[in-house]
């Protein structure tokens, strides 16, 4: 087996990019199954292993096990991601697919039938082409709800001297994370690291919904610029022109 930096089901913080894709692959498949065939039993077994995850951990989940026990030691590690996005999806399919078990229960085939068939589709999507609308609903849903705060407690955040400072909120294995410190320090950027394993509580504070985030803070603690993913040449640019004005 190659070795894995990030444990499979301790360090929850964080997933291997892949193993959502292939749950999806397994979810979808089976939805779809379901829909063509008629097979309404399906729909409510799939709503309760992605509750079981949910609730008890990925060790429970079945694609999730297969994935870490036989894919995962074959190919190696990808490249790892925050988890809640994808962990937000599978709330999402979840009620999907219990909605759709209760209108078929219920009499209400075609309504159940076309949510099933929208879980399907929606995992499916996620599985071929990694476009996830379910973490993106996660993002925007944060973003909708002030996801980037105004005014930061200078002192709590560990910033230090006067003009503008980088602040990363950053989890552990992110390999983004990881690029913009190099890029920080070859930039020779003045920036405070923290991590959202050690500090949950700055996390919900400021609702940080994922990472590598970072803010532009003034020594106030006042918030004049956020950039969010891998470092790009205009972000890097943007953020040297704060620190130097």
């Amino acid at each position: 087996m190659r070795e894995r930096s990030a444990h499979p089901y301790r360090d929850t913080d964080v997933i291997d990019s892949r193993a959502p894709r292939v749950n999806q692959a397994v979810i979808g498949s089976l939805a779809l199954v379901a829909v063509v065939t008629g097979t309404e039993w399906i729909l409510p077994v799939l709503a309760a292993q992605l509750a079981i995850g949910l609730t008890f951990g990925r060790q429970y989940c079945l694609p999730c096990l297969f994935y870490f026990e036989v894919i995962q030691p074959r190919f190696g590690e990808g490249s790892l991601e925050d988890s809640r996005p994808p962990r937000f999806a599978n709330v999402v399919g979840v009620v999907f697919l219990t909605a759709a078990s209760v209108a078929l229960y219920a009499g209400a085939e075609t309504l159940g039938w076309v949510l099933g068939g929208t879980v399907a589709a929606l995992a499916l999507l996620a599985a071929t082409t990694g476009l996830c609308l379910g973490c993106e609903m996660y993002l925007l849903w944060v973003r909708l709800r002030h996801l980037a705060p105004s005014r930061l407690d200078p002192h709590e955040v560990g910033l230090r001297g006067d003009g503008v400072t980088i602040l990363e909120f950053a989890s552990r294995y992110c390999l983004a994370c990881q690029q913009w410190e190099r890029v920080l320090d070859e930039e020779r950027l003045p920036w405070v690291k923290l991590d959202v394993g050690e500090r949950p509580d700055l996390v919900r504070r400021y609702r940080i919904a994922h990472t590598p985030q970072l803010l532009a803070v003034t020594s106030a603690g006042d918030v004049i610029e956020r950039v969010e993913g891998e470092p790009r040449a205009e972000s890097v640019r943007a953020l040297r022109e704060l620190v130097s004005a």
